[in-house]
């Protein structure tokens, strides 16, 4: 059992472990959508608390995981531009495209450096006013709104060689497809609380409304996630389905409106591509007209063979939920966190990485 700090942790968790077996009747599936909820529930020890009817799985909540060998490609392709600075948050430099990644290039040569937000490419582009700095916008509504903020700072300070990459992606969009697709086998969701925290919880309601499928907003404490299986257990059991907030304290209805209206007015909707699932309606966004000028690939214009990704991992599976990463023959053998095959491997939200890292009670002997 985890060790939690203090008493009344203790007990809470006591309290929901005891109600969810009491209340657990038939097997369930319930899906964690985020990538920070996964780890969350490995670091807590969570599945050993739980009884053995209600099982979790991960579902395409980690932006780095989603993200197509494709982007990578094509951001590799430009990092061998001469002029060309690469800016990106460092999970990305091991995430492999068809034959190389970010970190070998790196290695070679190309001028690729790590940022911990995209308002940093700002000094890096006047620093560099001959050179083009790219930065790799990759995230979901999360993030989104400052890479929206960075494109409105460089209009306002008039800087003309910062660009962007962009692989943002929405997350219900990719929800609705898996669902629509009876792709999946899930009886409840638990929802991003971060992502959330940006949209509100409105845009999840057709889960409840058009597929009858409970689902819970929530934070990343074991109390929080404890609290939130055992909301969804309960409406399962009793037939109910509604999309409930237990991260209230983060997550109002309304979600942000500020970051809301950034987002707005630099990006719209647009169709995406994630790895493993393929292409999505409405699940990215693109640079509306007035910003296309920041657009790299509008800007300098790149043609990148597409290339099939590794034919035996199974990231693509792992992020529908319809197997664990134990299931995958690459696993622990070709596949680890030093010499990862799949985006799932690389990324530390990532669900391969996740069980490789805390999930040894499963996967080994």
């Amino acid at each position: 059992m985890a060790v939690y700090p203090n008493d009344h942790i203790q007990k809470a968790a006591a309290f929901f472990t005891k109600e969810i077996d009491r209340l657990s009747k038939r097997p369930v599936r319930l899906m964690e959508v985020c990538g920070t909820h996964t780890v969350a529930i490995f670091k807590a020890g969570i599945r050993n608390l739980l009884p053995e009817q209600v099982e979790l799985v991960s579902g395409p909540g980690c932006p780095v995981c989603v993200t197509p060998s494709s982007y990578l490609d094509t951001a590799i392709a430009y990092s061998r531009q001469k002029g060309v600075i690469i800016t990106t948050f460092g999970d990305m430099l091991r995430v492999p495209g068809a034959k190389s990644t970010l970190s070998e290039q790196r290695a070679a040569g190309a001028d690729i450096r790590i940022v911990y937000s995209p308002l940093e490419c700002i000094d890096i582009a006047k620093n560099n006013p001959m050179k083009k700095v790219v930065f790799l916008a990759v995230g979901f509504e999360t993030t989104a709104p400052v890479a929206a903020a960075t494109i409105i700072a460089a209009e306002n300070a008039s800087v003309k060689n910062f660009f962007v990459l962009s692989a943002h992606k929405r997350v219900p969009p990719a929800l609705k497809m898996l669902l629509a697709n009876g792709d999946v086998n899930v009886d409840g969701f638990l929802l991003p609380g971060h992502v959330c925290a940006i949209t509100g919880e409105s845009p999840y309601h057709f889960l409840a409304e058009q597929y009858h499928i409970p689902a819970v907003v929530t934070g990343f404490s074991a109390i929080d996630i404890l609290q939130a299986i055992y909301t969804l257990v309960k409406q399962i059991e009793t037939g109910e389905a509604l999309v409930g907030n237990q991260y209230k304290q983060v997550v109002k209805p309304e979600g942000n409106p500020h970051a809301s209206r950034i987002l707005d007015q630099v990006y719209g909707k647009a169709d995406a591509v994630w790895r493993g699932l393929g292409k999505i309606a409405n699940s990215g966004l693109e640079l509306r007209s007035n910003y296309t000028s920041f657009d790299i690939t509008n800007d300098m214009p790149i043609d990148v063979p597409n290339q099939p990704e590794h034919s035996a991992c199974r990231c693509g599976e792992v992020l529908r939920g319809k197997i664990t990463p134990r299931e995958c023959l690459l696993f622990g053998k070709t596949c680890t966190p030093e010499q990862p095959v799949g985006a799932c491997m690389v990324s530390v939200e990532g669900t391969c990485a996740a069980w490789h890292r805390y999930g040894t009670w499963r996967w080994q002997g």
